[in-house]
């Protein structure tokens, strides 16, 4: 048996239990500090490091009585942020001193910013950092933490998305913990996206359980498209790439006229993926969003939900081309006249959904945008 301090984000306490695959109840942990160090938040990243520094003192929490599968787990999941394990000395909050295992970066992986707070860390990110732990320790022993590391960001996204999900009401009175049986459900396949099987019943519309069914869905994060649109010049800004399932499909035509559109982040409303992807991609600043409706992309398939908006500023001052290149993007913009623009949309010239749907919402309130 092994004990270990944690100074980190395994400080709280509902990532702790997905991590570790057990009740609270289980687990034995105390408040300790590690005198002489101190905790950072890594630049550009969402969980901090430990530093040694000289008459301070990291705040942890000290579990003991760790079974070497609870090792395993705990390897498996900080062993996608470049971690190593070091023994020390700790310090408990009631006295006394124990030996323990910290984590430690690896020399070089992480450049260390500002002093890291739990609290601020548990506001912001604690409850999808805990549902995305679920995700990916569903993996433990099937695939390599190295890559996992890659699919940790996208697994994030579709934790805040499940977050979202969950506020997503309309006045349905049914009840799914009433009306819906689960037999099975298994995570089959995870990378960008994530692919999930699921044996079920559902209440039929004559109020009895229906048999029960066997099917999948590739679980993807909520997105945002954002139509840019100049009242007083009456343009719109349309962006094009390169989309690999299109070319999968065998569609001849893989680059589309799009939208401006892209993830929400964790922790980011639709709003803000908005604002951020409109400069990302096109170099526009919206003085004013107008939403134009939220839908599944996809339902019988996909859990993608996309939020629709029109975003309205000057269009006279944007970039040619655009994209992140750390995301593989390359994107050029093209400004249209409306009426040109419903022109081609009649003439069924877009392949996007989403700049469809968006299409016909402007038509429809393009006066009153203008006035």
């Amino acid at each position: 048996m092994s004990d270990l301090f944690f100074y980190g984000t395994l400080r709280c306490l509902p990532l702790l239990q997905r991590v570790l695959g057990r009740p609270l109840g289980e687990i034995t942990f105390h408040t300790a500090k590690l005198c002489d160090h101190e905790v950072h938040a890594v630049q550009g990243q969402d969980f901090p490091m430990i530093l040694p520094a000289k008459g301070a003192a990291a705040e942890g929490l000290l579990v003991q009585g760790l079974s070497s599968d609870d090792l395993a787990r705990l390897a498996y999941y900080e062993g996608s942020f470049d971690y190593d394990l070091k023994s020390l000395k700790v310090i408990l909050e009631g006295g006394g001193e124990a030996r323990a295992q910290v984590f430690f970066p690896t020399p070089g992986a992480w450049q260390p910013g500002e002093l890291w707070s739990l609290q601020d860390w548990v506001d912001k990110l604690g409850e999808v950092t805990a549902l995305a732990a679920e995700e990916e320790m569903a993996y433990f022993g099937k695939v390599d933490p190295k890559v996992m590391a890659r699919s940790v960001r996208a697994i994030q996204t579709r934790a805040w998305a499940k977050i979202m999900a969950s506020q997503r009401r309309t006045g349905d009175p049914r009840n799914i913990d009433e009306d819906v049986i689960v037999h099975r459900h298994d995570r089959v396949y995870v990378d960008y996206f994530g692919m999930e099987e699921i044996d079920l019943q559902f209440r039929q519309h004559d109020g009895s359980m229906g048999p029960v069914l066997h099917r999948g869905g590739l679980m993807q994060g909520s997105a945002v498209s954002v139509l840019p649109y100049d009242a007083i010049r009456d343009t719109v800004l349309l962006v094009e790439q390169f989309r690999p399932p299109v070319f999968l499909i065998n569609d001849p035509e893989p680059w589309l006229w799009e939208a401006v559109a892209g993830m929400i982040d964790p922790g980011e409303t639709p709003e803000q993926t908005a604002h951020r992807e409109a400069m990302e991609e096109a170099g526009v600043r919206f003085d004013r969003l107008e939403y134009a409706g939220g839908a599944y992309s996809s339902s019988g398939s996909s859990t993608g939900f996309m939020y629709l908006y029109v975003g309205l500023g000057n269009l006279t001052e944007t970039t040619i081309t655009g994209g992140l290149d750390t995301e593989g993007e390359d994107i050029r913009s093209r400004i249209l006249p409306f009426d040109e623009f419903i022109d081609m949309t009649d003439r069924h010239l877009f392949k996007d959904l989403q700049l469809v749907s968006l299409a016909y919402w402007l038509a429809r309130h393009r006066d009153r945008l203008r006035a």
